[in-house]
């Protein structure tokens, strides 16, 4: 899961108390997310069965995206700059993070759930692990699929002049959740073939939409396939329509803050998201069963307008600073988690001292290694994109 960080002209300045409230959401997104498997690995018996933590942040991540992002796009209005930025946004840190895996395999091995085949490095090239039934070298990794997924859809949608000013967006997608949740039990395509299709139209359409050449048939090809690929091949379908009707959500609220927009469809939204667990075909997993998923929808909800009820109000700067480093720290948590359980051993009978004492220094270590991945990797890469999408721009 990554956060999208704004645009490419946010980041090359300080916070603003205009979207510190939103880098304060990060941040408690983020630490959700290592709270769950931090608290699943050493400390189960703190672990909340009401909720779960990581898809509490994740979901409170996708309201983010889907807050800033499209408007963002619309606001700057270059489809160039706006890919350029997303690339050195997002691959430098994914790639070395992935390499990191990979060298740590002799003694940390990858999840027997990743194929041992060239289709995963297509998958992994291209983020649509999940909507192409391919697993991750790390299992954080799916929620990428689904922030990839947004960016193609928002981006074809930009370029064919479709400004959803009535936020139906968001009602199509909930009740599409819903309906498909009903009907389809699991993804009809399956194979490696997807991940190689994927890779091929990703690759090509994505090199037009930067270089300007048949852009707007481009996106909007890249748009229709990743639609395709959420319903057609994802793990669960349904669930990969809630999650982009929970981001299309946050972009209904910017509009209807600003007095673009009305506020109903976001209700008309969150109704089938939350409920469609009741009669979903696949909903056997503890967290999307109906009392979970919906107290874990209303919390993620509920945290957001509270935020932005607070968004001019001063926020902690701990939390802007998670905000901040959050995509290392997403990435860089599980690793690390895994390699102390590697040491320690399993510390689920472990007294409560010491998993407390063992789940502090995984902390430490965790937001220690997201200041360094933050800063020397993802700032010099985001410069580095910047530069570049000026000269383009020049």
């Amino acid at each position: 899961m990554t956060t999208a960080r704004l645009d490419a002209s946010h980041a090359a300045r300080p916070i603003s108390g205009r979207l510190a409230w939103l880098d304060a959401l990060r941040g408690i997104g983020a630490l959700a997310v290592v709270g769950e498997h931090l608290l699943t690995g050493i400390v189960p018996a703190l672990r909340p069965t009401m909720i779960n933590l990581g898809v509490y942040g994740v979901l409170v991540f996708f309201l983010v995206s889907g807050y800033i992002i499209p408007v963002s796009l619309e606001r700057h209005g270059d489809v160039r700059a706006f890919w350029i930025g997303r690339f050195f946004r997002l691959y430098p840190l994914y790639l070395a993070v992935i390499a990191l895996v990979l060298a740590l395999s002799w003694w940390l091995p990858v999840r027997w759930e990743v194929a041992r085949d060239a289709s995963s490095v297509a998958a992994h090239a291209t983020m649509l692990l999940d909507v192409v039934g391919a697993a991750g070298v790390l299992n954080t990794m799916w929620t990428l699929s689904y922030e990839m997924v947004f960016y193609l859809l928002v981006t074809a949608l930009f370029v064919a002049g479709v400004r959803d000013r009535r936020g139906l967006t968001a009602v199509a997608f909930g009740a599409a959740a819903l309906v498909t949740g009903v009907t389809i039990s699991r993804a009809p395509l399956a194979g490696g073939w997807l991940a190689w299709l994927s890779f091929g139209a990703f690759a090509v359409g994505l090199a037009c939409v930067i270089s300007g050449r048949l852009r707007t048939a481009a996106a909007c090809a890249l748009g229709v396939l990743a639609l395709a690929l959420v319903l057609l091949s994802s793990r669960v379908p349904w669930f990969g329509l809630a999650m982009l009707a929970i981001m299309f959500t946050g972009t209904a609220l910017h509009r209807w803050e600003r007095g673009n927009g009305p506020l109903w469809p976001v209700a008309l939204t969150a109704l089938p998201v939350a409920l469609t667990p009741i009669w979903a075909i696949s909903a056997g997993w503890w967290w999307v069963r109906p009392p979970v998923w919906g107290a874990t929808v209303a919390l993620a909800a509920l945290t957001f307008a509270a935020a932005w009820a607070c968004r001019r109000r001063s926020v902690p700067a701990a939390l802007t600073w998670l905000g901040t480093v959050s995509y290392s720290l997403y990435l860089l948590h599980l690793p690390i988690l895994l390699a102390v359980m590697r040491v320690a051993g399993d510390l689920r009978a472990a007294s409560p001292l010491r998993q407390l004492g063992v789940a502090a220094l995984v902390l430490v270590a965790v937001l220690a290694a997201s200041w360094a991945g933050h800063r020397f990797i993802e700032r010099p890469m985001q410069r580095l994109g910047r530069r570049l999408a000026a000269q383009r721009a020049a």
